[in-house]
């Protein structure tokens, strides 16, 4: 069961920061993957980007992929789904 939780931000951090709700929501998402603390499917939900869009922000900023080993069974998953 998914849940979902609500962040208040104070309007300074965005006048401060210059940044959009969405651009802040990217910015977490890529602090914490870079982290450790979330995987890249969690992050790219995050930021609210495609897999491609997302990956292309990582290396945009030099970021290298984690690849562990839930991502990789979900690509064998996926793979013998489409039967390739």
């Amino acid at each position: 069961m998914s849940t979902q939780q609500t962040l208040q931000i104070p309007d300074e951090v965005f006048i401060s920061s210059k940044l959009t709700p969405s651009d802040l929501l990217k910015e977490l998402a890529v602090h914490l993957f870079e982290e450790g603390k979330i995987s890249f499917g969690i992050a790219r939900k995050l930021a609210k980007m495609s897999h491609w869009e997302f990956q292309q922000l990582l290396a945009s900023r030099k970021i290298p992929l984690h690849y562990d080993v839930e991502e990789y069974s979900e690509d064998v998953k996926t793979l013998r789904r489409v039967k390739l």
